[in-house]
Parts: C-alpha cells; structure tokens; sequence
C-alpha cells in the first residue's frame, strides 16, 4: 500500500532582529507519514473533530463532507492552550487530546526540522525551507525502502517562488546523471492547499500546537521574551513531550549514528536536539 508524507510549516522564514521582536522565535517544517490505507478514516476523525469542538465553524446547512473545507488552525488551539483562562486551556487540551488519538489511530510517523532562530542573526528563508524539504524527503526515502514501499509527498502550498525552488531541488535530486536519489518517492512534491487535505491539516495541528510550543519552551525561556514565549509552553511539553518523541521514524545509519525524526538546530543556546524530549 502507497505511503503518503503530508508536509506543513509552523513560524516562518523571518529573521529575530531582537529579543523582543514580535517575530516567532522557531520555524517548525515537518511532515506526517500515514499508509493510504488511513487516509478516509484520517478524514473522518478530523471532520468528527471539528463537529464536536467547532460546531458553530461551518453552516448549519452544510454537508457532512463540507467540514473537511473550514480549518481549524493549530496556532489558534496553542494560543488558548497556554492562555489564562482556565476554560481556554481545558477545551483546547481537549482538543489536543484527540488530535492525538486520531494520529494515533492513523498510526503516523514523523519527520522534519526545528529551526530555533538567533537573535539578529540572518536567516535566508529560502535555503532553509528547502533544505529542510530535502531532509525530510532523505528520511521518507529511508522510510519507504525499510518499508519496502512506495510513495508521495504533500506539500502545503506557500509562495510560488518558494514552491518552484523546492521543486526544483527535488527535480534535480531525481534525475541526476548519477541514479534518483528518491527512487521511492515517485514525482516531485504535489503543492496544494490544505482545504480538501485532512492529513495537511493533521500536519498543520502537529507542527503548530505540538512541536512548537515543545520548542519554545526547550529553546527559548531565557533568551527570548515576546509574545510567543509564554509560561504555560511547558505545561504542553510535560504533556505532550513522550508522546511527540514516540511518534518519530528513527533508523540507525550504517556508521550507527541515529537519524531521522525532528532534527533541531538551536541559534540560541546550541542545546542537542535531544532536549526536546527531556
């Protein structure tokens, strides 16, 4: 059965001109792998999400499958997970609590890069977004040949300038003169919106409300005070932390270094990516 690697983004590719710029500290790009085999009951656990959290989201004459078109954004549930209302944070655990059943019952895999940015340092957004696509695209390869499989990747769309250079960076490693790197993946990242795609908004879930503010709280208390460091991140992290850790495709390579699962580079304190999880 077809493996398929949804690919969202958490941040952006801007620079963190100080300590206390309004700009988002980390830029999380991950994908989730699910077999095609999950992909309807994906669907229906996130339209049965969104019916029984957010029933005010859509019209009341909508169909069933009109749900899947109405995003619940994963920035949103981590806002009121780490507000001050208690309410806020007990509906969107709530929230968080199923998005990790149904990732559980999906029986996903994870893979991607956590990019903890340096104060003033310049950052070029481009090379980092698609470098990181090209990492993941390493480990799904890794994956699908363990598997002994085949697949393709889903890519939220973002600028065209951005979208063009990933795949072309994905173009060239396919065919190169020397062999397709990605002999498992079978075409160049598929770009589309996330509307009709119950695993980007998965993915889009996992990047926003899990990872990042896993990272925020692991690389950033200390060193960055504006609006995205918030206290009750590590309320998350101590939740949520295993579970994130437990859900990455690891493999070992043939030196017997471990690769693969949320790879982090820290501008800041330079601490291992191991530190996510501890």
């Amino acid at each position: 059965m077809v493996k398929i690697c949804y690919i969202d983004e958490a941040g952006c590719t801007g620079a963190l001109p100080a300590a206390d710029a309004p700009i988002q500290p980390v830029l999380v790009i991950a994908g989730i792998i699910i077999d095609y085999s999950k992909l309807h009951d994906l669907t229906r656990d996130i339209i049965n999400l969104k019916q029984r959290y957010f029933p005010k989201l859509i019209s009341t004459n909508s169909t069933h499958l009109d749900w899947i078109r109405t995003e619940i954004k994963g920035s949103e549930i981590r806002k009121a997970a780490c507000s001050e209302s208690r309410s806020d944070r007990r509906y969107s655990i709530g929230v968080l609590d199923k998005v990790q059943t149904l990732s559980d019952n999906a029986d996903i895999s994870l893979i991607g890069r956590v990019w903890v940015k340096g104060i003033a340092t310049p950052m070029n957004g481009v090379s980092v977004y698609t470098s990181s696509i090209q990492s993941i695209y390493n480990d799904f390869q890794r994956y699908l040949t363990a598997e002994d499989d085949f697949g393709f990747v889903v890519l939220d769309s973002r600028l065209k300038h951005f979208n063009t250079q990933v795949a072309h960076s994905i173009f060239t490693q396919k065919f190169k003169g020397t062999g397709d790197s990605y002999d498992r993946v079978i075409e160049l990242p598929a770009v589309s919106h996330s509307d009709n795609h119950a695993g980007l908004q998965a993915a889009d879930l996992i990047c926003s409300a899990f990872i990042t503010p896993v990272a925020i709280d692991t690389y950033c208390r200390g060193f960055v005070n504006n609006m995205h460091v918030r206290p009750r991140c590590s309320e998350l992290k101590t939740r949520y932390k295993d579970w994130l850790k437990s859900k990455q495709y690891r493999y070992n390579e043939a030196s017997g270094r471990s690769r693969g699962g949320l790879t982090v580079s820290d501008g800041l304190g330079k601490k291992p990516g191991g530190d996510l999880f501890r």
